[in-house]
């Protein structure tokens, strides 16, 4: 089939700028429709949280890994016939997903999604890129970053109801449509252009820097119900991430067509964009995984308004991206500070929350983090590529896909971790008060009373209690982190004339 809208249209950029921002819009959905039903899953599928957390984690890990593709792929193939048979197999794998019966299929089919996934963003980016001129970059960047925005609203939203009327099953079916509706869009806009020439893939580079993406995410989804570094295992993980990354930098230097070409880390703002960028992808999903089980088992809320929860913070970034339309003329490195900031501080608030939280507290904590996402986004994607030569549009945008992706990935096993750990620690603490001689707890002789109905009871009590401890801890984390990116942006440097 040939592409309706010729090259030669004056429209022809808009129609590019709307399809590869709807093309993005179903990769960000795919990402966050997940989250709001890991409860049901786990239960469905007899898993624990860490294990559950695979069907999140496993599909970033895949993109993380299969994104610099892109790259070699598309100095290969057209673009348009990638992203076709992306966008298939993206539909294909979201069926299997949703008739799923186990926790290895789901995760199995979830990675599927990845690698299909995978191109979908770097790929929509670059024929962004190709097709505005320099004036006109923040603008299309801007509009392209609405994929991310208009994703994570649509998808829990619907998704929710769906799941909650339905059962679970059903927020994977929720996909297929949008990606049919992409697939079309794609065929009838994106023009066929010829490859000059492929360029060679490199194996070594690929399978080194594979392998260890893989080995370290492993590690630490695994090392917390391992204990670490006390596990023969972790070791061997930890040790086969490192061999693996020495291998790549030291196979990327010397070779003379690699993988990754590392001189595209000689661009100052390039290197210190990507910095930004992995801070920014372990504050951008993070919530969206640990949100809907602390609300689902510790407050009891359905998947529907789990959906609605995360579609406010879809919201927050709307209202973010409109704050970044007007103030286009403004130092981008202002914009990024009240970015990461904004976002640190609705960690700080998230820190607060009890176990009595309101649908209210949960709501402002979303609304201002997505707001905090909104502006950041932009100008770091614009900034990243702002000085960047135009030959090395390909491999960089995989590249910068590839370590937001590992950031997502890492951060929220680190999360998961952490409220695993510290649950863990303050049920033992406070458990050890629960006895015949703590005077606070005998008042009455509550402990004469209690029997095995009532010492269930209480145990369940404590693990409520001690698990939101725990996801405290990991919001104070989520905050440090956002405060620890900011001296990062003094780093960057902007000319007087792209202010203007």
């Amino acid at each position: 089939m040939k592409p309706l809208i010729s090259e030669t249209n004056s429209s022809f950029k808009w129609f590019i700028l709307a399809t590869a921002t709807f093309v993005t819009m179903l990769y960000a959905m795919n990402v966050t429709i997940a989250s709001i039903a890991l409860s049901d899953m786990r239960g469905a599928m007899g898993a624990t949280q860490d294990q559950i957390s695979w069907v999140v984690t496993g599909n970033i890990v895949a993109t993380a890994i299969f994104t610099p593709f892109a790259g070699w792929l598309s100095s290969r193939i057209q673009i348009r016939t990638i992203l076709i048979f992306s966008v298939l197999g993206f539909i294909i794998s979201s069926i299997f997903c949703g008739i799923s019966n186990s926790l290895e299929e789901i995760v199995f089919f979830r990675v599927a999604q990845g690698v299909f996934g995978a191109p979908l963003p770097p790929l929509s980016q670059t024929l962004v890129l190709a097709a505005f001129p320099k004036r006109q970059i923040s603008l299309a960047m801007a509009v392209w970053g609405m994929g991310t925005i208009l994703g994570p609203v649509i998808a829990p939203t619907i998704g929710g109801y769906l799941g909650e009327l339905l059962n679970w099953r059903w927020i994977f079916y929720t996909l297929v449509p949008f990606g049919f509706c992409a697939l079309f869009a794609v065929m009838i806009t994106v023009p066929k252009k010829s490859v000059q020439g492929g360029l060679s893939l490199d194996w070594i580079g690929f399978l080194a820097l594979a392998c260890s993406v893989a080995a370290l995410q492993i590690m630490f989804d695994r090392g917390e119900r391992n204990s670490w570094f006390d596990s023969t295992e972790t070791i061997i993980e930890f040790g086969v991430a490192i061999i693996g990354f020495y291998i790549f930098i030291t196979h990327s230097l010397t070779t003379k067509k690699p993988f990754i070409n590392l001189s595209i880390f000689k661009d100052r703002n390039y290197t210190v964009g990507l910095i930004l960028i992995f801070f920014f992808g372990m504050l951008n999903f993070v919530p969206m995984v640990i949100f809907p089980p602390l609300l689902q088992e510790l407050r009891g809320y359905p998947q529907s308004v789990i959906g609605i929860i995360l579609g406010i913070r879809g919201i927050g970034t709307f209202i973010g991206f409109a704050i970044i339309a007007l103030t286009s003329r403004i130092d981008p490195r202002i914009i990024i500070f009240f970015g990461f900031g904004i976002q640190a501080v609705s960690g700080l608030y998230m820190s607060t929350f009890d176990i009595n939280m309101t649908f209210s507290n949960i709501a402002w904590a979303s609304l201002v983090q997505g707001l905090g996402v909104g502006l950041t986004w932009p100008p770091v994607s614009v900034i990243c590529f702002a000085t960047l030569s135009n030959k090395f549009h390909g491999e960089a945008t995989a590249m910068f896909h590839l370590i937001r992706n590992i950031g997502s990935s890492f951060f929220i096993s680190v999360s998961v971790a952490v409220v695993l750990h510290m649950g863990q620690i303050n049920f033992e603490e406070m458990g050890a008060m629960v006895s015949l001689w703590n005077q606070a707890i005998n008042f009455n002789g509550i402990i004469d009373k209690l029997d095995n109905f009532n010492i269930a009871k209480l145990t369940n009590e404590l693990n409520r209690q001690s698990l939101m401890i725990g996801y405290i801890d990991a919001f104070k984390l989520y905050a440090w982190i956002g405060f620890l990116s900011i001296p990062l942006i003094f780093l960057i440097k902007v000319k007087k004339e792209e202010n203007k």
